[in-house]
């Protein structure tokens, strides 16, 4: 095709030419049948064979000269400013290979700002992949979508309720849901209230807080002025107002269906009925409930580490019972595949892992011989593992966690007694600095960041397994007790969702246990969970969220109904 280009560009054996305002293109008409279906009906059947110009209607000379270039060359360059344009000629003229690219582009350079645009460009020029993908990144970004992008305002009400009805619609909270309702009825009043019922009718209310429901909705003009409104609202305050622990079971369906969750927590791998597992279960907090996944770990592993970053869930070092892990596997969401990656420098189990700005680090443990004060870090992208300064006391079975950018490693093992030292990591000049002690001895520790502090929960301090907690704060450089959990533990997992902190599993003494309790920092209180399917210790635990396919990590109360117009299906509606 090269030489067809340069015989062009020197306007030789061209044999058409194609004029768009006033502005002429020299080519040659096969490669031009090549490119698009259009210019053979156009040379072939809408002209007599010694026709040589051809007027095109509906495009500028500047994407027209895009389109021969294109056909000449296969390269196209699109920018944010002329995808959208181009995306349309080719829909229009029917150059399968540019509408794909354009396509592909549209789809990587998707956000809250153009996804609707997007989405709303598909209606008129239609490709079910690229509408497909533009309503998921709607679905999943929603509350970032209302507050941002002018088209939301400029939805249809059907378009709408398209939205808000969708089991795949994510969001925190279902109040949010709510006030893109009232935000979008409030941008033309007068034509839209009449669809007050039917978007009210899509809201999940029985997810809504009791509180928001009775002083916020119950006193809002939307439902003041509509008899249907406030009869939905009656059917879910009524069980709330009956002290009905239950309530929602009470509700009709449609009202209170859950969403697919915003975030689940993985349990992966530990130690159960005396062995270790490559189990993995999945808790949503909206139908507390665990869920199997069938994509278990790669290996059995206990005393690993477990974290979530980019759409991947990575389990670092481990033990086997024979062998203790410097190998290193990556789970990709989307596919539900299983990678190993690069290993560790060093083989550790009993391993404090945790992700500072996009690197992954694995901080001391066991590697079969001695406990570890050696600390490294992995960086997805290079695939590569980096030594950085060691810590200041060897740490097997301690646990760290990550707050405003610097890492946190308390409690753990040295070999000869269990610690209370912390240290503190700052990336930035690779060093160590000891903080506060914790008024507790902690191995087998869990430590997480919640609320601007570390929290440092359970543990064994050699004499018995621990139910107390305590919180350090960074810019007092002091620990301060918090109220005790109500089973003592070591050896589990830790946590923060829905803004609780977690405690999931562990060992309680005699035995491995399944349970799960929560910590509610606004009510200073812990509250129970369900339990997992199976009790085990040495596992960790992660919070993942943002992939497409959520719906198949969710529990099965958000999974057993769920529905997305597939690609097939849209096609039919066109």
């Amino acid at each position: 095709m090269s030489f067809y280009n340069e015989l062009r560009l020197r306007q030789q054996l061209c044999d058409t030419v194609i004029r768009v305002d006033g502005a002429e293109f020299y080519a040659h008409k096969v490669v031009l049948c090549k490119c698009s279906p259009y210019f053979r009906a156009l040379f072939s059947h809408w002209s007599t064979p010694d026709c040589m110009t051809y007027d095109i209607p509906g495009v500028s000379p500047s994407l027209m000269r895009v389109i021969i270039e294109y056909a000449y060359t296969g390269f196209v360059p699109l920018t944010k400013q002329n995808a959208q344009e181009l995306f349309i000629v080719a829909d229009r003229y029917n150059i399968t290979g540019l509408l794909q690219a354009c396509c592909d582009f549209l789809e990587k350079q998707l956000s809250p700002l153009n996804c609707l645009s997007i989405w709303m460009l598909t209606d008129t020029f239609y490709h079910p992949e690229l509408r497909h993908k533009a309503i998921q990144y709607a679905l999943s970004h929603f509350k970032e979508v209302v507050v941002n992008c002018a088209d939301f305002l400029l939805l249809s009400a059907q378009q709408l309720v398209q939205i808000i009805e969708s089991d795949l619609l994510i969001v925190k909270q279902e109040e949010t849901v709510y006030e893109a309702v009232l935000k979008w009825i409030a941008y033309l009043p007068e034509e839209r209230k009449e669809y007050s019922s039917l978007l009210f009718s899509k809201i999940r209310l029985a997810w809504m807080s009791p509180k928001y429901l009775i002083e916020n909705v119950n006193e809002s003009e939307l439902v003041k002025t509509s008899p249907e409104c406030r009869a939905m609202l009656l059917q879910t305050l009524n069980p709330i107002l009956d002290h009905m622990n239950s309530y929602r079971s009470f509700v009709c369906q449609s009202l209170a269906k859950p969403r697919v969750p915003p975030a689940l927590l993985l349990a992966v791998g530990g130690w159960t009925d005396g062995s270790p597992t490559s189990l993995i279960e999945a808790y949503d907090t909206r139908t507390d409930c665990w869920v199997d996944l069938a994509c278990t770990t790669e290996t059995l592993r206990a005393y690993h580490g477990a974290v979530f970053l980019d759409g991947s869930v990575y389990c670092v070092g481990g033990f086997d019972s024979v062998e203790q892990f410097s190998t290193v596997h990556r789970l990709d969401l989307a596919s539900q595949t299983w990678q190993e990656v690069s290993p560790m420098h060093a083989s550790r189990c009993f391993v404090s892992v945790t992700v500072v700005n996009g690197y992954i680090y694995a901080l001391g443990g066991y590697n079969g011989h001695e406990r570890l004060n050696t600390a490294e870090r992995y960086e997805p992208r290079s695939n590569q593992w980096t030594i950085i300064s060691s810590m200041h006391e060897p740490r097997s079975d301690a646990s760290c966690a990550t707050l405003h950018d610097r890492l946190y490693i308390c409690g753990g093992f040295n070999g000869i007694q269990c610690l209370f030292t912390a240290e503190c990591y700052n990336p930035d000049t690779d060093q160590w600095t000891l903080i506060a002690n914790m008024s507790s001895r902690r191995s087998g520790v869990g430590v997480a960041a919640y609320a601007d502090h570390i929290f440092a929960v359970g543990g064994f301090d050699g004499v018995s397994r621990l139910d107390t907690a305590e919180a350090y704060n960074p810019s007092t450089n002091t620990w301060s007790n918090v109220p005790s959990m109500p089973t003592a533990r070591s050896n589990f997992g830790i946590s923060v969702m829905d803004d609780h902190l977690f405690a999931v599993g562990g060992f309680g003494g005699v035995t491995t246990i399944p349970d799960v309790e929560f910590y509610d920092i606004k009510t200073n209180v812990w509250f129970s969970a369900s339990d997992m399917k199976i009790s085990r210790s040495a596992l960790s635990c992660c919070v993942v969220n943002g992939p497409n396919n959520m719906t198949d990590y969710a529990s099965p109360l958000n999974t057993s109904e769920l529905h997305l117009p597939s690609k097939e299906e849209d096609e039919m509606e066109q």
